[in-house]
């Protein structure tokens, strides 16, 4: 099956209040620990999407408990995801959850699942 248009998907806890720096970081290992996954389980999907420009978009949930409802759907259906947790040597106790990565997959799967979400 030939998908058209690929993203990888970044939800970050509202929550948190992470300062600015904080956060980009957890995005940023949310992002590459998703895209390593994708390339593990999907190789054509992460190839695609390196040829597609990279399209991410990075979207808020409003706490633990929505992050995870949205991380174990995506899990179900057999996205590659990452759940990132921070080693606790800044702002956060070690073992906090930050954000999950979803993806890079086809873009009208993630919509199904992260669709009604915000922009962070």
């Amino acid at each position: 099956m030939t998908y058209s248009t690929f993203k990888q998907v970044i939800l970050v806890r509202k929550d948190l209040a992470l300062p600015k720096g904080k956060l980009c970081v957890q995005v940023a290992h949310a992002s590459l620990t998703a895209f390593l996954e994708t390339r593990r389980r999907h190789p054509q999907w992460a190839e695609e999407w390196l040829e597609q420009s990279q399209k991410k978009i990075v979207l808020k949930v409003n706490d633990l408990k929505e992050l995870l409802e949205i991380y174990n759907k995506a899990k179900q259906i057999k996205l590659p995801v990452a759940l990132i947790r921070d080693a606790g040597l800044t702002v956060l106790p070690p073992d906090t959850i930050t954000c999950v990565g979803i993806g890079p997959a086809p873009e009208d799967i993630l919509d199904k699942i992260t669709g009604h979400l915000k922009l962070l």
